[in-house]
């Protein structure tokens, strides 16, 4: 039964996301508990859930395939940052934005400087991209990110706010590495187990679950903020999420397409590099920032939604134009 509704749940991410942020922004006191460390525990199952998938195997790619890591990471890890950066002065020349930009700023520019997305795995999966490539980015730019996030979030959004990068690298380890690393010992150590495999199975939905009340939190938090703007700020706001991740889909595939990848890593690595761990950005956003900027969770609690639909359509688009013969190398 269990394995049945997550399923279900992981086949209606987006769907189930969008409605939790709906009913949250009507009863915005629906997940008012999701704040402070409430929020780092059910991130951190999430990347619990995503460290029960790794094994052994996995992390041999990043050795026999360390060429093919290094573009993917380094793509990851200047397309989205600049990007980000580069929208955010963009639509603070807009004078309804401009009020707020330093917030929305410091919001995009965490989203670009996090890892990628756990369910861009899932994504690649979906449009016969190659999928132990895929694994293999998002494990290296994960390791990467306690490091290279909290430096291009100095260097970026430094200027305009103080960043506490030590902070956000030891707030980054206890999210995110830690909770992956019992993961995947305990799937080293268990993963024969009949009723191991049966939990397995379990975590896709608990993950969506864990990313909604992620979602709904950041909705309760920024309620009063947004009523008090209106629908131009949010339009906005999602206007410049959408470039931001629209960018980085098409930019990732000219990338894959330079360096002469075939159909199949293209497509993975333009989903890599658009899509963003955004629930991370969340946490990051609501533990350093929110006290003086409490907008700036709002682009990450839009990008949390909008890149599990993007990364949905852009699956199926890549999936209808699949040609035969195309082979994962």
């Amino acid at each position: 039964m269990f394995k049945t509704i997550s399923d279900f749940l992981s086949g209606k991410a987006s769907l189930f996301i969008i409605l939790t942020a709906l009913v949250t922004f009507f009863f915005p006191q629906l997940f008012a508990w999701v704040k402070g460390d409430t929020q780092t525990i059910i991130l951190g199952i999430i990347m619990l859930s995503m460290g029960l998938t790794l094994t052994p195997q996995d992390f041999k790619l990043l050795a026999q395939r360390p060429f093919d890591i290094l573009i993917g990471a380094a793509a990851q890890f200047t397309i989205m940052p600049l990007v980000a950066f580069s929208l955010s002065w963009l639509f603070g020349q807009v004078p309804a934005f401009a009020p707020y930009s330093t917030a929305m700023a410091i919001g995009i520019i965490l989203v670009g400087c996090c890892p990628g997305g756990v369910s861009s795995n899932i994504m690649s999966f979906l449009c016969k991209g190659d999928v132990a490539y895929s694994v293999g980015m998002t494990c290296a730019s994960t390791l990467l990110a306690p490091v290279l996030t909290p430096l291009l979030v100095l260097a970026l959004a430094g200027e305009r706010v103080d960043v506490d990068a030590w902070g956000m690298f030891r707030q980054i380890l206890i999210v995110t590495i830690i909770p992956i690393a019992i993961g995947f010992f305990l799937n080293v150590w268990l993963g024969h187990k009949d009723v191991f495999r049966k939990i397995q199975g379990c975590m896709p939905g608990v993950s969506v679950i864990c990313l909604a009340c992620i979602v709904g939190g950041v909705i309760t938090t920024v309620h009063d903020p947004l009523v008090e703007n209106g629908l131009v700020l949010f339009l906005l706001t999602f206007g410049m999420v959408f470039c931001h991740n629209t960018i980085g889909y098409v930019l990732g595939y000219l990338v894959g397409t330079l360096f002469h990848f075939n159909t199949a890593k293209k497509r993975t690595i333009s989903i890599e590099v658009g899509m963003q761990n955004a629930g991370l950005g969340t946490n990051l956003a609501m533990t350093f920032f929110v006290a003086s900027n409490p907008m700036a969770v709002v682009p990450c609690a839009i990008s949390c939604a909008w890149h599990s639909i993007s990364g949905t359509i852009l699956a199926n688009i890549f999936a209808h134009h699949q040609t035969n013969g195309v082979q994962n190398t």
